[in-house]
C-alpha cells in the first residue's frame, strides 16, 4: 500500500516545550510522565502549547467469521445489539466520553447486519463480516486495502468537518480477539499460547480451543510477517484495517492517536508496519489484561499511561488518557513560570529561570 506518508516529530517544538516544562515553578522533572507527555504532543502538533477543543473517538465496528469456531463466550450479534447501544449513548464509551468532553463516531466497518434505526452511523462496511478464517482467509487483500483507505476517509472527512485536536481508536466485534491474536503472532513471531486471553471471559477449556484454533489458522494461510496487507487480510477484521487506517491519517494530519487496548494496537501495529515512523505519533493509554497487548506496545516502543486491568475495549482507556493529555497541557500553558510568579529559581539560575537545573527550591 503507498501513498502514506508520517511527518518526522518536531524536534524545535519538543525542544521548546522542554525548557518551559523546566522553568515552571516546580522542581525540574518533578510532574514526571505527564511532562514527557506533553513534550511528545509538542512534537507531535508542532505547538510547545498546544490546545485540545475538539476530541474524536472513533470505535469501529465489524463481525468476524471464526465465531463460528466457538472462540468467544457470546454470540456473534452481540456486535449489532452494542452498536445500537453505542448509538441510544448507553455504553461504557458513552458515560467515558461524556465524561472527558469527546464526541463517539461510531463506524461501521463490516457488520453482519444493520440496526434498526442508525441515525448517527458511519457506513463503511466492505462486507458483512470476515470469512471464517479457520476455513479460508478472513478477507481477499483487495478488501484489506479497501478496509484501510475507508478509514483514511472517515478520519479526514470528520478532520476537515471541523478541525480534530485528539483523536482515540476503539473497537466492537466478537471475535475480534481471536483476529488480533492471530495478527501479533503472525507479526511478531510470538508463539499463540503466550499472546492468547480469554477475551469476552472464556473459560479455560475454551481458551484452549481458542488456542487451537489461532495455530491451526496460522499453519493454513502461512501469513508473511513481512507484508502487513497479506496477514491483515488473511487472520484480521475489517475493523482492524478500518482502525489503521484512521491511524495513518490521524498521523499525516500531525494530530495526536491514542490508542485503546489490545485490538487498537493490534491495528496500530499494521499501520506501523505499513507506514515506518507511524509509532512516534501514537499515545498508548492503558495496558490491557489480554497477554498479547504487551507484546503489541513492545513491538511499538510504546509504554502505557496506567494499568487499571481493562479490557471493555470500545474506546474506554482512549477516553481515560484524554484526561491526562489535556492535564498535561494545561499545566505547561497554564502554570507561571518562576519568573512570573516572582518565585526564586533553583540555585544556580539566571533571574529569569532560563537555567532550571540545580536543587529543589522549597
Amino acid at each position: 500500500m503507498t501513498g502514506v506518508s508520517i511527518p518526522p516529530l518536531d524536534r524545535q517544538a519538543q525542544e521548546e516545550a522542554r525548557r518551559r516544562w523546566d522553568n515552571l515553578t516546580k522542581p525540574v522533572g518533578s510532574l514526571g510522565r505527564l511532562e514527557e507527555l506533553g513534550i511528545r504532543i509538542a512534537g507531535i502538533t508542532g505547538r510547545p502549547s498546544a490546545r485540545i477543543r475538539r476530541k474524536v473517538i472513533f470505535t469501529v465496528a465489524a463481525d468476524h467469521g471464526v465465531v463460528a469456531e466457538g472462540v468467544s463466550a457470546y454470540p456473534q450479534e452481540v456486535t449489532l445489539q452494542m452498536v445500537a447501544n453505542f448509538l441510544r449513548g448507553g455504553a461504557g464509551i458513552n458515560v467515558l466520553a461524556r465524561h472527558v468532553g469527546a464526541e463517539v463516531l461510531v463506524v461501521d466497518a463490516g457488520i453482519a447486519g444493520s440496526p434498526d434505526s442508525a441515525d448517527g452511523l458511519i457506513h463503511a462496511k466492505v462486507r458483512p463480516g470476515t470469512g471464517n478464517m479457520a476455513r479460508g482467509p478472513a478477507m481477499d487483500r483487495a478488501e484489506a486495502e479497501q478496509a484501510i483507505r475507508n478509514g483514511i476517509r472517515i478520519f479526514d472527512d470528520a478532520h476537515r468537518e471541523r478541525a480534530i485536536d485528539l483523536v482515540g481508536l476503539g473497537d466492537m466485534g466478537i471475535g475480534n480477539t481471536t483476529a488480533s491474536t492471530a495478527l501479533t503472532a503472525a507479526l511478531t513471531g510470538a508463539k499463540v499460547s503466550e499472546v492468547t486471553g480469554r477475551g469476552t471471559g472464556l473459560v479455560d477449556q475454551q481458551l484452549r480451543r481458542k488456542v487451537q484454533v489461532i495455530e491451526k489458522v496460522l499453519a493454513l494461510h502461512r501469513p508473511d510477517p513481512s507484508d502487513p496487507l497479506d496477514c491483515l487480510a488473511k487472520v484480521g477484521g475489517l475493523e482492524i484495517a478500518c482502525l489503521a487506517g484512521i491511524a495513518l491519517a490521524g498521523a499525516q494530519a500531525r494530530v495526536p492517536v491514542v490508542l485503546d487496548g489490545f485490538i487498537t494496537s493490534a491495528a496500530a501495529l499494521v499501520a506501523c508496519r505499513i507506514a515506518p515512523g507511524l509509532s512516534d505519533h501514537l499515545i498508548a493509554s492503558h495496558r490491557s489484561v489480554e497477554p498479547g497487548h504487551r507484546i503489541l506496545l513492545e513491538s511499538m516502543g510504546l509504554v502505557p499511561l496506567f494499568d487499571l486491568q481493562m479490557r471493555l475495549g470500545e474506546g474506554t482507556g482512549a477516553a481515560l488518557a484524554f484526561s491526562l493529555v489535556e492535564a498535561s497541557l494545561k499545566l505547561l500553558s497554564e502554570m507561571a513560570t518562576f519568573s512570573e510568579a516572582l518565585v526564586s529559581g533553583p540555585a544556580g539560575s539566571d533571574p529569569l529561570g532560563s537555567d532550571p537545573k540545580g536543587s529543589d527550591p522549597r
